[in-house]
């Protein structure tokens, strides 16, 4: 649970906090000076054994709190919380590197990847927008957000391994990251690879950066245990513990598809036990509840505060 601030510079305004205290104390020593003009509340406070003139501590606590009610409205205070639900947009990112030609998966990873992409479409609801990159060398955004399920069908049908070599995993997670900004839903990526990052940004400060703008990263780790070949080269081994970081650290979730199977699984764990990123919305709460107050203060200022001239 995170609270955020989407205009953070209208917090400023705090530092009018203390001015709000002393201009509550100074009122009280005007006014009664103007009172003892009038009757020595001294006497009465020791006949009664009560303070007549008081500090008005309840009035001034109410006060601040509607300052500060006022200035997190304006500041478009918002809680960010993990759960589970439907209210959230993907970014689907495959692995495009040559690696993913190995035929350990049927016909190949890359074919076995793009048809569980595909059926991941499936298991989610049309108000749900859905983004694609691919990565190898480096990245490309394929299918910005969108809720044309066809589209990006057809976008995921004609994903084609790259000539770049290398994995670039760190560039990914950015690309597809800034993708999701427009979303006012939950933020999520499934990222899918068989290899393990091997240039490019370094992964942490790409986790710092999804996480600094709440999205949560789910992580496929795609190939058999005996792996394969390809043009007779040895494929690169999966660096599992690099995707159990990613996801652990944005609290997505980890999954090793070690066939067509589980792969698909994979995705539909996914799509149906989400837990992500959700935001509320406080400004106009605590708005509504800074009117509140300020009516109540009004209140109390003309009875049990009233200043009688």
């Amino acid at each position: 649970m995170e609270i955020v601030f989407n205009h953070p510079v209208y917090l400023w305004f705090l530092l009018i906090l203390p001015i709000l205290i002393i201009t509550h104390f100074l009122s009280i020593k005007v006014t009664k000076r103007k009172a003892l003009k009038f009757a020595n509340f001294e006497a009465i406070a020791r006949v009664t054994g009560k303070q007549v003139l008081s500090f008005n501590i309840g009035l001034l606590f109410i006060r601040i709190i509607i300052f500060l009610l006022i200035i997190f409205s304006v500041s478009g205070i918002t809680l960010w919380y993990s759960g589970y639900g439907t209210n959230f947009d993907f970014v689907l990112v495959i692995d495009a590197s040559s690696s993913m030609l190995v035929d350990d998966f049927s016909p190949n990873r890359i074919e076995a990847a793009k048809n569980s992409a595909k059926g991941f479409l499936n298991e989610i609801g049309g108000n749900n927008q859905v983004g694609v990159v691919t990565f190898s060398g480096t990245a490309f955004v394929e299918q910005e957000l969108t809720n044309d399920f066809e589209q990006v069908r057809y976008v995921i049908n004609n994903v084609e391994v790259s000539n770049t070599g290398g994995t670039n995993l760190g560039e990914a997670i950015i690309n597809s990251v800034n993708l999701l900004l427009s979303s006012d839903k939950g933020r999520s990526i499934i990222l899918l690879t068989d290899g393990q990052s091997n240039l490019g940004l370094p992964l942490m400060e790409a986790i710092e950066y999804a996480n600094i703008k709440q999205v949560t990263i789910h992580t496929i780790g795609i190939g058999t245990e005996e792996g394969g070949e390809y043009l007779g080269l040895t494929t690169l081994k999966l660096d599992e513990e690099s995707l159990r970081t990613i996801s652990g650290s944005t609290e997505g979730s980890f999954h090793l598809a070690k066939d067509k199977e589980s792969l698909d699984t994979a995705y539909k764990e996914i799509a149906k036990l989400t837990e992500t990123r959700l935001k509320k919305d406080l400004s106009i709460t605590f708005m509504l509840i800074g009117f509140a107050l300020l009516l109540l203060e009004w209140l109390l200022i003309n009875t049990k505060y009233r200043t009688i001239p």
